[in-house]
C-alpha cells in the first residue's frame, strides 16, 4: 500500500508533514528576500529552498524512487551537469562576479527592471506535477538508453555557444535540454515521454528580456485600442489614446498601459495557467490546445477589465481613487482570467460526447 493511501498521523496538518511546513516557510522567506536582489544572501537562501525541494520530493515519491533503476548514474551524472554550469557557466565572470548561470538566473528573475519574476517558482511547480505524475512514471518500462547522449551533447553544444558569445539565454536552455537528455539516458524514451510535461513548463524559465519588446508593445497597444473604444462608448466619452497611454480632453489626468501590467509578465502568467489547466485536466489534445490557445485573449481581457475599471472610478471618486484602483487592484487581471479558465474548462467538460448505444 502506497503511503498516500494510509491514514494520516495525527501530527500531520492539512495533509502536510512538519519538515513539509518547513519547506513552505522556507520558500516564502526565499521568495521574499528576492526584493534584497542586490545582497549577496538572497540567493543562497533561494538555493537552499531548492536543495530542501529535493528531500521533501523524495520523502513523498520514496516507493516510486525505489523502484527506478540506474538511480547512482542518474545522480552523479545530475551532479556533474550542475557543477559545469555552476563553475563554467559564464564567460563574463570579471563583469559580473560569479561564473554561475545559476546565480544569474537567479539575478534576473529578482530584478525589478524586467518581467521575470515568475521564473523563481516554474521549478517548484514542476516539482510539484512530477509528484502528481509519480505513479505514471514509476509504471513506464524504463532502462538504458544511450540515444540519450545525443540530447546531452545538444545541451553542452548551446552551452558551449552560449559561453563563447556570452548569451547566457542559450546556456540556460542548454542546462535543461543536457538534464532532459540524462534522464532519457538512465530510463529510457518511455520516461522522456511521460515527463514531457510537465518538464516543458522549464521554457518558462527562459529569461526573454528585450527579446519579447515587440510582442509586449503590441499587447499594450491592443489593450489601450480596446479600453478607449469602451471608454467613447459610455464610460468616459473624453477619453483619448496616444500609443499606449490614455488621456482626458484637457490632458488632467492619464493612465499608461504599463509592461508589467499587459506585458509579457500577464501573458506568461497565463499561459503557464492555462498549460497547467489543460494538461491535468484534459487528455483529447484539441481541447489541451484550446485552452493554451485562450492565454493570449485572457490576458488581454483580465487588463481592459482593470483599466476600465480604473477609468470608471476616476470618472466617479476622481483621479487620485483611479490612480489607487491602478496601483493596488493588479490582482483583478487575474481575478477575471482565472474565473474565465474555470468557465472554459467546465465547459469543455461538458462538450464531451456521449457514447452511442
Amino acid at each position: 500500500m502506497s503511503v498516500e493511501n494510509k491514514k494520516a498521523p495525527a501530527f500531520q496538518i492539512s495533509g502536510l508533514w512538519p519538515h513539509e511546513l518547513a519547506f513552505v516557510g522556507l520558500l516564502i522567506a526565499a521568495l521574499y528576500a528576492a526584493q534584497f536582489h542586490t545582497e549577496a544572501w538572497p540567493v543562497w537562501v533561494y538555493r537552499g529552498a531548492m536543495l530542501a525541494t529535493l528531500p521533501v520530493l523524495w520523502f513523498r515519491c520514496r516507493q516510486e524512487w525505489g523502484e527506478l533503476p540506474n538511480r547512482g548514474f542518474f545522480l552523479v551524472l545530475t551532479v556533474t551537469w550542475l557543477a559545469l554550469f555552476e563553475w563554467l557557466g559564464l564567460s563574463t565572470f570579471q563583469t559580473l562576479g560569479s561564473s554561475s548561470v545559476l546565480t544569474w538566473m537567479f539575478n534576473v528573475y529578482s530584478s525589478p527592471l524586467v518581467d521575470e519574476q515568475h521564473g523563481m517558482l516554474i521549478p517548484f511547480v514542476v516539482m510539484i506535477l512530477v509528484w502528481w505524475k509519480r505513479r505514471e512514471l514509476a509504471a513506464q518500462p524504463v532502462g538504458l538508453w544511450w540515444p540519450g547522449l545525443w540530447l546531452v551533447a545538444a545541451g553542452l553544444l548551446l552551452h558551449l555557444m552560449g559561453f563563447i558569445i556570452q548569451q547566457p539565454r542559450l546556456s540556460v536552455i542548454g542546462l535543461f535540454t543536457g538534464f532532459y537528455g540524462i534522464m532519457g539516458l538512465a530510463w529510457g524514451p518511455r520516461w522522456l515521454k511521460a515527463i514531457l510535461f510537465p518538464y516543458f513548463l522549464l521554457a518558462f524559465c527562459v529569461p526573454v528580456g528585450e527579446l519579447a519588446d515587440p510582442l509586449t508593445l503590441k499587447l499594450r497597444i491592443i489593450v489601450a485600442t480596446i479600453v478607449a473604444t469602451i471608454s467613447q462608448l459610455g464610460l468616459a466619452p473624453d477619453v483619448i489614446r496616444q500609443g499606449t497611454q490614455l488621456f482626458d480632453a484637457q490632458h488632467t489626468f492619464g493612465y499608461e498601459v504599463a509592461p508589467a501590467c499587459s506585458g509579457m509578465h500577464s501573458l506568461v502568467a497565463m499561459l503557464a495557467l492555462t498549460i497547467i489547466y489543460g494538461f491535468v485536466n484534459f487528455k483529447t489534445p484539441w481541447k489541451r490546445v484550446v485552452m493554451v490557445a485562450a492565454a493570449l485573449p485572457l490576458a488581454v481581457l483580465g487588463n481592459v477589465v482593470r483599466l476600465c475599471l480604473t477609468i470608471m472610478v476616476a470618472e466617479m471618486f476622481g483621479q487620485s481613487a483611479g490612480k489607487s484602483v491602478e496601483t493596488n487592484f493588479g490582482f483583478v487581471t487575474f481575478a477575471v482570467a482565472i474565473g474565465c479558465i474555470l468557465w472554459l474548462g467546465r465547459w469543455l467538460e461538458k462538450s464531451e460526447m456521449k457514447p452511442v448505444p
